[in-house]
């Protein structure tokens, strides 16, 4: 059975072979090829930090059809990001990459360490404006709003928070 996946990619410290996040994420992009067909890849944006890094972010996101569940997906994702150089320990610092599920098409998943949707999408523009250039019509499970819409909304938010 096929899967399709909503993964989220960011990456703001160089990668001591490939070179800085951009190619950083060109190169994730073609990694994820093994783990099932890129159907699309959003243009790549750049994000601020959150947190303590001060960094900037290049990040992107791909749909992705893959014959694995949800757990083996994420562990792949996980083994991934060890490949790069992840190294784990203070949140939302510098690193060379994080992927994440955003969306798959079987709706809501929870297990211990994965809850699909990913509970901080709908807040990240960094997450949604990507997103929504390669996935617009996806509905939230949770809010069954599309993804436009929920790109929408945090924009008029984040207007609203800079005043």
């Amino acid at each position: 059975m096929s899967h399709i996946y909503l993964i989220a990619l960011g990456s703001n410290r160089r990668h001591h072979r490939i070179g800085g996040p951009r190619h950083v994420l060109r190169a994730v992009v073609a990694d994820l090829e093994g783990l099932g067909d890129v159907l699309t890849a959003a243009p790549m944006i750049d994000s601020g930090p959150i947190g303590p890094s001060r960094r900037t972010y290049a990040n992107n996101a791909v749909v992705l059809e893959s014959g694995l569940e949800p757990a083996a997906m994420l562990a792949a994702l996980k083994a991934m990001e060890r490949d790069y150089g992840v190294r784990r320990g203070q949140a939302w610092s510098a690193r060379v990459l994080d992927l994440d599920i955003i969306l798959w098409s079987g709706g809501i998943f929870a297990a211990p360490d994965l809850f699909i949707p990913h509970h901080l999408f709908r807040t990240r523009d960094f997450v949604l404006k990507p997103a929504a250039a390669i996935a617009p019509d996806w509905r939230d499970p949770v809010t069954g709003l599309s993804v436009r819409q929920l790109a929408y909304r945090n924009r008029v938010r984040l207007r609203k928070v800079r005043g």
